[in-house]
């Protein structure tokens, strides 16, 4: 068992369907008032029925005052790692530091080559994400000079870093296989996968590889954020297991109704929290 005795977060999942654009808009608002901590959106920009991701989250932000906004996740190969950076920090400065970044190494291959992306296999999908994100946190770096990168996917020749975020702005994985866990591990604040993409029981082995690429890199496992995505409404029993037992401590349940929000925030995250509390007062951690 492990728990990594980070806070508890939760949050939702908001489809980006552009024909609910103004419910879209009051769900977030809703989450917002509600106490969550999170609004995040999918970042499908093949698909035609969908906003999108970046101008939806700047709305969001603009319309929201608490809450976090992030992708869930960016669509690295339709979105150069140089500019997506410049995006995630000028809404972060706009927003008084209230946005984090989830990204993935990208799916749907038929939709993003449709759309002018290139076509990778895993591996180099892996690597160029790995790329992508030493360019990202370059481009934060407004202390470190023109960037010079030399990837074999991503370069850069003397580009000016900046703007600064306004927050130190996580970088989130949704990762699965062992390269990818690996990278979090390396480089990521935080491991984003999603419920319906794994197996419960995996959670442990998935875990260790993580911890053990941190511990390779001279990091501490604990640096590393475990969220999950959630399509299910589980009962706060489970999802304190899941904080206890296996170290998740933010959860983002996908939503379509007001309903769906005010029960997330209203009677699952609190008696979530209650239970971790009294499960880590009486010892229950590894």
């Amino acid at each position: 068992m492990t728990d990594y005795l980070h806070d508890l977060q939760f949050g939702v999942f908001i489809a980006p369907v552009a024909e609910h654009a103004q419910s879209v808009v009051e769900l977030a608002q809703l989450a917002d008032v509600a106490g969550l901590d999170f609004v995040t959106v999918q970042d499908h920009p093949y698909q035609r029925r969908f906003l999108d991701t970046w101008t939806l989250l700047s709305v969001l932000a603009a319309e929201t005052t608490n809450v976090r906004v992030a992708p869930n996740v960016a669509n690295l190969p339709l979105r150069p790692p140089f500019m997506l950076a410049r995006s995630v920090a000028t809404l972060d400065i706009l927003s008084a530091g209230r946005v984090e970044l989830g990204v993935g190494a990208g799916a749907f291959w038929d939709g993003i080559v449709a759309a002018g992306g290139k076509r990778l296999t895993p591996g180099e999908s892996v690597d160029a994400l790995s790329e992508a994100i030493d360019v990202a946190r370059a481009v934060w770096d407004v202390d470190g000079g023109p960037i010079t990168y030399e990837g074999e996917h991503y370069r850069l020749q003397g580009a000016r870093p900046g703007p600064a975020p306004a927050h130190d702005v996580e970088i989130w994985l949704g990762a699965y296989k062992p390269r990818m866990l690996a990278l979090t591990g390396r480089k990521a604040d935080g491991w984003l996968p999603s419920a319906g993409y794994l197996d419960l029981a995996d959670l442990p082995e998935m875990n260790a590889r993580i911890d053990e690429a941190a511990e390779e890199a001279d990091r501490r496992p604990d640096e590393i954020r475990r969220l999950l995505n959630l399509t299910d409404d589980l009962g706060a029993e489970q999802l304190a297991q899941l904080t206890l037992e296996h170290g998740i401590s933010t959860f983002i349940l996908a939503v379509s109704s007001p309903d769906d929000v005010r029960r997330f925030a209203e009677e699952l995250a609190p008696a979530a929290r209650d239970l971790v509390t009294e499960g880590r007062g009486h010892g229950h951690i590894s």
